[in-house]
């Protein structure tokens, strides 16, 4: 299969492309690396009937610093933060999960924006950011900057919080502490597959940041408060005791066998709290 006909733009500013959508009547799609759009389109799963670039907006290329968070860009491919080609606020995190992501050609085009705009649950961003407790930043052309929690960030599987006329602009990502400790496990049937379930926590006591998640559900990730608690309180390893409780608590409707990879993938995460890649 191959596109629908459609037309092609290049946007230079946000509020260029904010006013493209806007014209678009809904009818009109962003696109930087193309990664999760181009099969779509390909598929014919998206019809959209205006294709708008924003590749080329330099502020979609911005990093920002400060003493608390630091802000990455919408158009930072998964490669480079992998290589290392922006500075890490997360003491190796970030490039661990950009390196799992796919395969390396998907890697050099595909963006941290539009990973998590497109809002696939089993999405590595869409769980590492709500670990971390990112700030998802978005553009309105009529309103301004609005900002969103990382973990709130999905409505539903494929359902940002996105109106028709915004883009997503950048990720503020709270900066580490030198005790900062994480880790990142995810259930696939191979290497490059999308995560069957997903495993993440944060360990902060400098900060007294403590969050566990269960990833790659039907929705939005999930926060696991009473393993958060337990880390915080007793360590690593008796957290790692509580986890299918909670997850067999909270998720009841899903399957015994996918509440089971969740329990892995929680575990396996905890384990890699003293594990020397995060550390």
């Amino acid at each position: 299969m191959k596109p629908a006909a459609l037309d092609y733009a290049r946007a230079r500013t946000l509020d260029e492309a904010s006013e493209w959508l806007a014209a678009g009547n809904g009818d009109a799609k962003v696109f930087a690396g193309g990664q999760s759009i181009g099969p779509m389109l390909n598929l014919r799963l998206a019809r959209p009937g205006k294709l708008i670039d924003i590749r080329h907006i330099p502020q979609l290329r911005a990093i920002e610093t400060d003493s608390r968070i630091t802000s990455i860009g919408a158009t930072w491919t998964h490669a480079e933060i992998e290589d290392g080609m922006i500075e890490d606020p997360t003491r190796g995190f970030l490039p661990f999960v950009a390196r799992g992501i796919a395969y390396r050609a998907v890697r050099n085009r595909g963006t941290i924006g539009g990973s998590l705009s497109h809002a696939d649950p089993a999405a590595d961003w869409v769980s590492t950011m709500a670990t971390l407790g990112a700030t998802i930043v978005i553009h309105n052309a009529k309103s301004g900057a609005r900002r969103i929690a990382a973990d709130s960030f999905l409505l539903g599987a494929f359902t940002p919080q996105l109106d028709a006329t915004e883009i997503l602009c950048a990720v503020e990502i709270p900066r580490s502490s030198p005790d900062m400790r994480w880790g990142y496990y995810k259930v696939c049937r191979k290497t490059g597959e999308f995560a069957k379930a997903i495993g993440a926590c944060v360990a902060d006591a400098r900060s007294g940041t403590y969050r566990v998640l269960a990833g790659a559900l039907n929705g939005r990730p999930l926060l696991l408060p009473k393993t958060s608690e337990c880390l915080k309180q007793d360590g690593a390893e008796q957290a790692a005791t509580v986890v299918r409780d909670e997850i067999d608590q909270l998720l009841a409707h899903l399957d015994a066998a996918h509440r089971q990879q969740l329990t892995v993938a929680v575990q396996r995460s905890l384990a890699q709290l003293t594990d020397t890649r995060s550390s």
